[in-house]
């Protein structure tokens, strides 16, 4: 076998038995980035860093010393996760050449586990974005077929991870950022519960929704690379300590799947198919299929925008040229410097996003949306909570569709409808797991299982699952 074809965790034991050096596994990676960079799924390349890193690594196993499983795996980074002193661009022109002082938490964890940075990925501007399609340094492409979109926001760490130029990546998920572009690459997805996974050093873009998780080729793999970056921190007062076990048994055998008919409303033939087909295949492991009713299901969708783009104005009004990123040349006074900068500076889905958070916070209309959204909040959550106490998890689509092709949905409002599925677990600051299952005859398709807060385990080997009935 081919070192870049194996799995993070088939690479971790050959590591282990000394059968792969790291220093090779970095630089096959590095090979294989080079080979492929027409997919344009990094914004930076660490390659003196991460072969360093590599020998680092090396040294560690040949001392036989305590030994973590990601010791020597060649990892990626979504750019909007801090790394010190290799740049974090957010995919924005503003921040192009900011490099930060320190590194995110989880980024500290994941050296601290003996993990090679191998480069920072491509993703929509300020992960606002569905296609990857937003991103100054342009499009990532899809790891399946070139000419379709590779998702978003965390395009590029999905297509790399299904391209094989890295064994596992992080993603940052606020309304599906991490779920749906694994679906679209034919990816393992894995948005944790609200506050399992710091958030420090993410930039923020809505900060109750965002929440960083891994993108990987299998669930086992997921798994791995959870157990290294959960945790509670200090820098981070919403985390929390969420247990995960320390393997998956992929035994659904008396397990209640709750599946809402709500979730095929609008599924095309192709879709309804394989997601009946995942719904089949737990049947036949064992698993208990319960209808149920989640009413609230197409209003979410509205809620998550008004809420993220209301938080988004107020996160990114710091990038205004002051203290850090780039700056307009010209300007009269401190409120042209604002303006003429962010104008510059930032790109259409941004602005677009800030406006209706401006919109949507002011004098008039803060009833009338932002409070009104917020109420309906809490009812989705009581809706989310209600269904899954009658079950173990739920089972729906990651996307209504196939990834679709480079600049074929140009407008806006129909490409937020692509995160029907997954803005709930969000609102909701549920676990959830999108795991390839089918197919539309050409493009892979995800299924989504959701379960309660802070049974993360539970997701994953119900995922687990179903990638064996897959085979």
């Amino acid at each position: 076998m081919d070192i870049i074809d194996m799995t993070l965790c088939e690479l971790s034991a050959a590591l282990k038995t000394k059968k792969v050096s790291s220093l090779e596994a970095t630089k096959a990676c590095l090979k294989r980035i080079e080979q492929t960079k027409e997919l344009n799924n990094f914004i930076t390349v660490c390659e003196d860093e991460a072969i360093e890193a590599a020998k680092r690594a090396d040294e560690a196993i040949a001392s036989n010393g305590e030994y973590s499983p990601l010791l020597g795996v060649p990892v990626a980074v979504k750019d909007n996760i801090v790394t010190k002193n290799v740049r974090t661009t957010c995919a924005s022109k503003i921040l192009e050449n900011f490099v930060p002082p320190y590194d995110a938490t989880v980024v500290k964890k994941l050296k601290s586990a003996g993990a090679v940075l191998i480069g920072k990925t491509n993703m929509d501007e300020f992960a606002m974005g569905s296609t990857n399609e937003f991103s100054a340094f342009g499009a990532a492409h899809n790891a399946v077929d070139f000419t379709r979109v590779a998702g978003g926001s965390s395009g590029g760490s999905a297509s790399a991870v299904a391209a094989k130029q890295a064994f596992g990546a992080l993603g940052s998920d606020t309304g599906g950022s991490i779920r749906q572009p694994a679906a679209y690459n034919g990816a393992v997805g894995f948005k944790p519960t609200y506050s399992a996974v710091s958030r420090y050093g993410l930039v923020a873009f809505a900060s109750s929704l965002d929440q960083i998780g891994p993108i990987t080729r299998s669930v086992d793999d997921a798994l791995e690379l959870s157990k290294v970056i959960f945790g509670k921190d200090i820098h981070d007062s919403t985390s929390a300590d969420v247990l995960l076990p320390d393997k998956l048994s992929g035994e659904v055998k008396g397990r209640v799947i709750g599946v809402a008919d709500e979730f095929l409303n609008g599924l095309g033939e192709k879709e309804t198919a394989a997601f009946n087909g995942a719904v089949k295949a737990l049947e036949k492991m064992g698993a208990v299929v319960k209808r149920v009713s989640i009413s609230s299901f197409n209003a979410a969708l509205a809620v998550y925008y008004v809420l993220s783009s209301a938080e988004a104005s107020s996160n990114l009004a710091r990038f205004d040229g002051v203290k850090y990123g780039r700056r307009a040349e010209s300007y009269t006074d401190i409120s042209d410097l604002y303006e003429r900068t962010r104008t510059e500076f930032l790109g259409d889905e941004v602005k677009r996003r800030i406006m209706i958070g401006n919109y949507v916070l002011s004098s008039g209309y803060y009833d009338a949306y932002y409070i009104k959204a917020s109420k309906a909040r809490t009812v989705i959550k009581r809706e989310y909570d209600e269904a899954l106490s009658k079950c173990d998890a739920l089972l729906c689509p990651t996307a209504p569709s196939a990834a679709p092709k480079i600049g074929e949905e140009t407008d806006p409002a129909k490409a937020y409808l692509s995160d029907i599925y997954t803005v709930p677990v969000n609102i909701a600051g549920l676990p959830a797991v999108s795991v390839p299952f089918g197919s539309d005859g050409k493009m892979p398709l995800g299924v989504q299982v959701i379960a309660k807060a802070c049974s993360d385990g539970v997701v994953l080997d119900i995922a687990k699952a179903l990638e064996r009935a897959r085979g």
